[in-house]
């Protein structure tokens, strides 16, 4: 079931929360959408799910597999909606939670009790959870609550399956180990979602592709490897991950930065324009001597060997701190101390140059 939106806006009073939003999610794809407090991302999920309308315009359109349902209200659309807070029903039991969808249904649609038996316990075995049907949700930890919820919404086999921020209130730890259980549930079950996060880690591991939006509209959509490694926009090089800035001058398809250099074809104007330089710490590397290459002299200030990688923090003259992440082995090998003057290498840089337009 493809889901496509067209032209969609939305105002909350004064305060515009969409402006001409556009998307198609393909049939079977799991979408993330991404971005800070304010982006637009839950209001777009919220008017997919028919419980938010947009704001009047011919040109709005929602298709779920090519059939218009703008006008549909909620219960029609065939969707499964599953929040952060669980929204379990606390006097009923797993087993009921699962199956209550199912027991609602007008009574010509109403599965029988054997079928429904059937199907909540297949879900039980899908989410991990069997012999947990007796229990009640005050019984369970947060990743379990989460997963029955899921269960719930996926019981009544919907179209769509929406997630808002779903594993937004568990911690780090709970929330790694659901993700990569939710990834493959969606292998098993094929159903087209959209998840909603502000996690870019959680977006990066979980998604086909990810929409990354930012004060009401799309920045850049792609997979998660474009998104990261081809950011469109400068405010998805600084959204995904961590980076270093550096302020430079591009001229005639250079940009200058002491002594390094840098090409940026898209600018070919004969007279210096400000420009910005991106470097993620890994695509930096540090060597104690001077190569015969330019690069920047720097001094250590800090270190953070904790982890895969190890974070050396460095200052140079005119930039503010510089982030480096280097290989444990080669960490090591280097051997460094704060104070000891080094030498930083990029191997891989982004320029920008502010309000110009390619």
């Amino acid at each position: 079931m493809s889901i496509e939106v067209k032209h969609l806006s939305k105002t909350f009073g004064s305060f515009k929360a969409l402006e001409d939003v556009s998307l198609r999610v393909n049939d079977g794809e799991l979408v993330a959408l991404l971005g800070p407090s304010g982006s637009g991302k839950t209001t777009l999920l919220r008017i997919i799910a028919g419980l938010e309308t947009p704001d009047p315009n011919p040109e709005s359109e929602i298709l779920f597999h090519e059939a218009h349902v703008t006008a549909s209200p909620v219960g029609k659309r065939g969707v499964g909606f599953v929040f952060q807070h669980y929204a379990l029903f606390r006097h009923m039991s797993v087993y009921d939670n699962i199956a209550f969808g199912l027991r609602v249904r007008p009574r010509a649609n109403r599965p029988s009790r054997e079928s429904i038996r059937d199907r909540v316990n297949h879900l039980l075995k899908l989410i991990q959870l069997e012999g947990f049907g007796n229990r009640y949700p005050s019984q369970l930890s947060g990743g379990q609550r989460q997963r029955v919820a899921l269960a719930r919404a996926i019981a009544v086999e919907p179209q769509v399956l929406l997630l808002d921020e779903p594993f937004g209130a568990l911690d780090a730890k709970v929330r790694k180990g659901l993700r990569d259980w939710l990834r493959r549930l969606h292998d098993e079950i094929h159903l087209t979602s959209v998840l909603v996060t502000h996690d870019q880690e959680e977006a990066l591991e979980v998604a086909d592709r990810v929409v990354v939006m930012n004060k009401a509209k799309i920045e850049q959509v792609g997979t998660p490897e474009e998104v990261f490694h081809q950011p469109a926009s400068q405010f998805v090089m600084e959204f995904l991950g961590q980076v270093n800035i550096f302020r430079c001058r591009v001229k005639a398809g250079t940009a200058s930065l002491g002594t390094l250099t840098f090409e940026y074809p898209n600018y070919q104007e004969s007279s210096e324009k400000d420009a910005i330089v991106y470097m993620r710490p890994h695509d930096l590397e540090i060597k104690r001597r001077q190569r015969n290459e330019p690069g920047l002299m720097a001094k250590v200030s800090r270190l953070n060997p904790a982890g895969a990688f190890a974070r050396v923090f460095l200052h140079a003259d005119g930039v503010d701190e510089i982030q480096v992440e280097l290989p444990q082995d080669q960490y090591r090998e280097l051997a460094l101390s704060p104070g000891d003057v080094v030498y930083v290498y990029p191997k891989n840089a982004r320029v920008f140059v502010p309000d110009f337009v390619i």
